[in-house]
């Protein structure tokens, strides 16, 4: 169960399992208030990782052909 404890500043500090840590409030709804309990899911974009994941290998590339002459 995770649980806004209080706002500060950005962020909001939300408390699970008797263990706090801090989130911009930007991801929060703007009706969210201190002791509302929220939902966060988290998933993996694979498109987007394979698509940086090329990006990188290519500049990788560019500087080792670069590099060798």
């Amino acid at each position: 169960m995770l649980i806004i404890d209080r706002f500060e500043g950005q962020y909001a500090l939300i408390e699970m399992n008797r263990r706090t840590f801090h989130i911009p409030k930007v991801l929060l709804p703007k009706s969210a208030k201190p002791g509302d309990i929220i939902n966060i899911q988290i998933t993996v974009d694979k498109d987007a990782t394979k698509t940086r994941t090329q990006s990188i290998d290519k500049i990788a590339d560019s500087l080792f052909e670069d590099g060798g002459r």
